[in-house]
């Protein structure tokens, strides 16, 4: 009886563990954003580089996730979310140290791979610790600890910019990432699956190596044209290396991607619906704070304030979203969620830069609001499509297709704001107009105004509002187009019916809708 008494408290301190580093996550994601501005005048860096502050982590961790997964699974959960977390924890302490740009970015890659290894470990492990209903409660309650790091985040990054200067933003990224080590070190159980191969490197490296060539075409764009030699040729190489990952995924004997899956509607569904967030929210996490501080002058706190009527929904949100599934099906929910964070963006184009914060709040909260409702419901389905054993390729298949799409949108977005800005910039300022935009973009109005001194600040400001407004435009129309595809493809197979672990394998994607499994939202 005091064994199983022991046993217990030990699996709660086991989720306690991957509750810290879940809300460890969203500040080294939002902290630097809320940074920026600060960051650029401390290390004097170009715009290609502040870019890669926020893209550099996006691309390794995306990337690194399915490697990460397979890792878990071959060699033990436990050990690969330990070694992840102290990795993670000794490159964020790094990063309040790095003394120019480029050790800063790199830094950022390294922290992305520290952080995939302790996701996938993590939340594999956490699978093999719980069954059934308290499964569900404990991927949502590390789902609302994400989102308590998401909300708060932005807010106590500012403070502590204000209070202690930039570096300060990773001193309690460290303090959660330690007690978390700490916590899984202790009660943490060793698992693994016995019929795992060995990680399919070629596999590994070729999607890497197409992610990372994509996402420097897309960055490097905007400074150099789109048909520059060098941006051409990246975006020939992503070319290639997607082709050879499509090639070694098909031929061995047990791959990283099961491109079988990609058969069936309802996972391609799912897989759309896992990247919506990323144009819609989550780019937004980084412009926002960059246009509200860098460009429209804000300090770090105010800025990081106003971030909080866009993730705050994130707190309770989800957890309603699972509990609707009783009398809505998850595609209608998830529908009528990224229609209403439609309407939000196209409210938030109306407001050009410079307007007044307190008129931002609403279409901000409406935005979070919308996509707090299919954020609910994704990643429950990865539970329940693959075995227990794959618990760590299923975490990875899914929250690759998130990071790794969160990554590529931001590059997306952020080259085409400044081709926007840049446009609208055009007529006055000839051929700086990209090199101004470019800073702008990167919210350093103040070097931006130095290229060209007779045009005045308001002149810049008006640009870069028009190009930010006409973004979120764009945005408004991809979202809608993916409310209807994810409304079709998942909503294929009848109504919402309870999750049931039986139901668990490849199959069950067309068979079981997602049912009470929806209020499992990790989303790290």
């Amino acid at each position: 009886m005091k064994e199983k008494i022991k046993d217990e408290r030990g699996r709660w301190f086991v989720l306690a563990s991957v509750c810290l580093a879940a809300a460890a996550m969203p500040l080294t994601f939002t902290g630097p954003a809320v940074a920026l501005p600060a960051i650029s005048r401390s290390l004097g860096a170009d715009p290609m580089a502040l870019n890669w502050v926020t893209n550099a982590f996006m691309l390794t961790f995306g990337s690194s996730l399915m490697a990460a997964g397979a890792l878990a699974d071959r060699f033990g959960r436990k050990r690969v979310f330990l070694g992840g977390l102290l990795a993670f924890l000794l490159f964020s302490g790094g990063l309040a140290f790095a003394g120019d740009i480029v050790w800063f970015d790199a830094l950022r890659a390294l922290q992305g791979v520290g952080a995939a290894a302790a996701f996938s470990g993590g939340m594999a492990s956490l699978a093999q610790e719980f069954e059934g209903n308290e499964r569900l409660r404990a991927f949502s309650l590390v789902g609302a600890s994400f989102g308590v790091g998401l909300a708060f985040g932005p807010t106590a990054s500012g403070l502590m910019v204000e209070a202690f200067g930039w570096p300060a933003i990773f001193a309690l990224v460290v303090v959660f990432a330690a007690l978390s080590l700490v916590l899984g070190a202790i009660f943490l159980h060793e698992t693994r699956d016995p019929d795992a191969a060995g990680l399919d490197w070629k596999g590994a490296a070729s999607f890497t190596a197409a992610l990372t060539a994509l996402t420097f075409g897309i960055l490097q764009a905007p400074e150099s044209g789109w048909s520059n030699p060098l941006v051409v040729a990246m975006f020939a190489a992503s070319g290639v290396f997607s082709l050879a990952f499509w090639r070694i995924e098909r031929s061995v004997a047990r791959p990283m991607l099961d491109l079988t899956l990609f058969r069936y509607p309802r996972f391609v569904g799912v897989q759309l619906l896992a990247a919506a967030p990323a144009y819609g929210f989550v780019v937004l996490l980084i412009l926002l704070p960059v246009r509200f501080i860098g460009v429209e002058g804000m300090s770090a706190v105010d800025g990081g304030r106003m971030m909080i009527a866009m993730s705050a929904p994130l707190l309770v949100v989800p957890i309603a979203a699972g509990l609707l599934t009783r009398w809505f099906t998850p595609a209608a929910i998830c529908g009528a969620g990224l229609l209403l964070s439609a309407v939000g963006l196209f409210w938030l184009s109306r407001f050009p830069a410079g307007s007044d914060p307190v008129g931002l709040l609403a279409p901000l909260l409406l935005i979070g609001l919308g996509i707090s409702l299919p954020w609910g419901l994704m990643d429950g389905l990865a539970v329940s499509v693959v075995p227990k054993e794959r618990a760590g390729m299923a975490t990875g298949i899914f929250s690759t297709t998130r990071v790794a799409g969160e990554g590529v949108a931001l590059a997306i977005v952020t080259a085409v704001l400044s081709a926007l800005t840049a446009s609208n910039l055009d007529a006055s300022v000839g051929g700086d107009a990209a090199a101004m935009a470019q800073r702008i973009v990167t919210g350093n109005l103040a070097e931006a105004s130095l290229l060209s001194p007779d045009l005045p600040q308001a002149a810049l400001l008006k640009a870069y509002g028009d190009a930010f407004g006409g973004l979120l435009l764009i945005l408004t129309a991809i979202t809608v187009l993916t409310a209807i595809v994810v409304f079709l493809f998942v909503g294929r197979g009848g109504e919402a019916v309870e999750y049931r672990e039986a139901d668990a394998g490849p199959t069950a994607l067309e068979a079981a809708p997602l049912g009470e499994a929806g209020m499992t939202r990790s989303n790290l």
